[in-house]
C-alpha cells in the first residue's frame, strides 16, 4: 500500500517533467569555433596585421642591424683600437636596451589592441547569438562548458552564416 502512494506521485513528477522539457527547445553555440572563423575575426586580424607591422618590421631591421655590429665587433675586435671597440660595444648596448624597448611596447601596444579588438567582436558576437534565440524561439542556448552537444542542438553553423551576412 504504502509503495503505491509512493510510485504514483512519482510517476506523476516524471510524467509531467518530461512533457514540460519537451516543449523546450535548447541549442549550443561554439563560441570559441566562432570567434576563430568568423569574418569579423579574419579582418580583426588583419586589422591588426595592418596596424603593427610596420613596427614589428622596424624592430625586425633593428635586430639584424644589432646582429651585424655584434657581428663585426666579434671578426675584427683584435684589431680594432681600444676607443674604437668600446665605442662600437656601447653602440650595440644601446641599441639593444632600445630594440627591446620597442618590442615590449610594441607587445603591450598589441595587447591592448587585441582585448578592444576582442572585446568588440565578443559584444557582436553574442548579440548576435541573441538574435539567433530569438529568432529561432530557443528557450536555452548554451555555450563554454558543455561536454557534449549533438549536431541536433549545435546552433553554431547558423550563427555562423548568420554573422557572414551581417558582415
Amino acid at each position: 500500500m504504502l509503495i503505491k502512494y509512493l510510485i504514483c506521485p512519482l510517476l506523476g513528477v516524471l510524467l509531467l517533467t518530461s512533457t514540460a522539457m519537451a516543449e523546450l527547445k535548447i541549442g549550443f553555440v561554439n563560441v570559441a569555433k566562432v570567434m576563430s572563423e568568423s569574418p569579423q575575426a579574419g579582418n580583426a586580424r588583419k586589422e591588426l596585421e595592418k596596424e603593427f607591422s610596420p613596427r614589428r618590421n622596424r624592430l625586425v631591421s633593428s635586430t639584424k642591424e644589432i646582429r651585424k655590429m655584434e657581428e663585426k665587433l666579434n671578426r675584427d675586435a683584435a684589431v680594432m683600437g681600444d676607443s674604437e671597440r668600446k665605442k662600437l660595444q656601447n653602440s650595440i648596448m644601446k641599441k639593444t636596451r632600445e630594440a627591446k624597448r620597442s618590442e615590449e611596447e610594441l607587445r603591450e601596444d598589441l595587447n591592448i589592441r587585441q582585448n578592444e579588438i576582442l572585446g568588440r567582436l565578443q559584444k557582436q558576437i553574442f548579440e548576435a547569438i541573441r538574435e539567433l534565440a530569438k529568432e529561432g524561439g530557443y528557450d536555452l542556448l548554451l555555450t563554454d562548458g558543455v561536454l557534449y552537444a549533438s549536431d541536433g542542438v549545435n546552433v553554431t553553423p547558423l550563427l555562423q552564416e548568420k554573422l557572414r551576412k551581417s558582415f
